[in-house]
């Protein structure tokens, strides 16, 4: 029987907020409670975002949460390197594979161009629909693009049949890639590999077997399915966990300062309220009491959570700073 692998992915673009820690905090508990492993990975693939300096504060803010891990960039382990920035062999390899089997091409369209044609509103974060523009260059337009000092994204060709998966708390999806936006970018036109198939590749190799993140996630989901199937590696099980929303019901970002656990740090906030809330959030600590994430495990279970985004009650952080 296989121990569960869960993982803890922070990317060190900014500092890690209470609906970071919301997620974490879920992920580290969904493994745990199975008495399986975690590891920790960065992922700090974009060297235009990403900064050392928060890629230490994001450990340092975990372990004062109380969360701990079996392998990462501190401690090493059998799937070394643990921060992505290290892994770009990895990924170019993968790049190579599929570009053997023909399931690339090459894209040129800006990212205006492809605000310009995009007939629908993003899916998700990762960028707008795309329409196939480049699919069917032939290698003369491709030759004469390149001869103008256009540069290429990578894109992959992806395959028209349904994408079907049970989301541990979402319940059953459903998806085509053409839902998800469609041929989707595998390496910007910078040379950046796009989180997709730096995602995908490590969670693949590095035997995660179980996956919690936010829900604004799952439409990367089935793009990540179709990538490990094509690269031959196990498609881990997946939970797509509620958002935190503000009082406006915008949801938690690296905006919200005074939700930052460094910021809650500073003002000396005890990590056992934030994680008692959290609890209380998540259905296994019904009184809201300080506790420490260990003491959550006895009661924790995804089917507690609700699909629906949750709303954070005004004064929230009044009430952790009075503690």
């Amino acid at each position: 029987m296989i121990r569960c692998c869960g993982r803890l992915a922070p990317s060190p673009t900014g500092l890690l907020h209470l609906g970071n820690a919301w997620a974490f905090l879920l992920a580290w508990l969904a493994a745990r409670a199975q008495g399986g492993r975690l590891l920790l990975r960065l992922e700090d693939i974009d060297p235009q975002r990403s900064r050392p300096e928060l890629a230490a504060a994001a450990l340092e803010d975990l372990r004062w949460l109380g969360l701990d891990w079996d392998a990462g960039p501190d401690l090493g382990g059998p799937h070394a390197p643990y921060v992505q920035s290290l892994r770009t062999d990895l990924y170019a390899a993968a790049l190579a594979r599929l570009e053997a089997q023909g399931l690339t091409y090459p894209c040129f369209c800006s990212r205006r161009e492809l605000r310009q044609l995009a007939a629908a509103p993003h899916v998700d974060d990762r960028g707008a629909p795309y329409p196939g523009t480049c699919r069917r260059l032939s290698a003369a337009q491709r030759q004469a693009l390149l001869a103008q000092g256009r540069h290429a994204a990578l894109r992959l060709r992806c395959p028209p049949e349904s994408i079907s998966f049970v989301d541990a708390v979402q319940g059953p999806q459903c998806f085509t890639l053409a839902d998800c936006g469609g041929d989707f970018a595998l390496r910007r036109s910078d040379g950046v590999v796009a989180y997709q198939l730096a995602a995908a590749l490590d969670d693949g190799l590095m035997g995660v077997t179980q996956v919690v993140r936010g829900r604004d996630i799952l439409p990367s989901t089935p793009r990540q399915i179709v990538l490990l199937r094509l690269l031959r590696l196990p498609v881990p099980a997946y939970a797509h966990v509620p958002l935190l929303l503000d009082a406006a019901g915008e949801r938690l970002a690296k905006r919200h300062h005074s939700l930052a656990l460094r910021t809650l740090r500073e003002r000396g906030v005890d990590a056992r309220l934030v994680v008692g809330l959290l609890g209380r959030l998540a259905g296994c600590n019904p009184s809201g009491a300080a506790l420490r994430p260990q003491d959550l495990l006895a009661d924790f279970s995804l089917a507690k959570l609700p699909r629906a985004d949750i709303h954070l009650e005004a004064g929230l952080v009044d009430g952790l700073l009075a503690g």
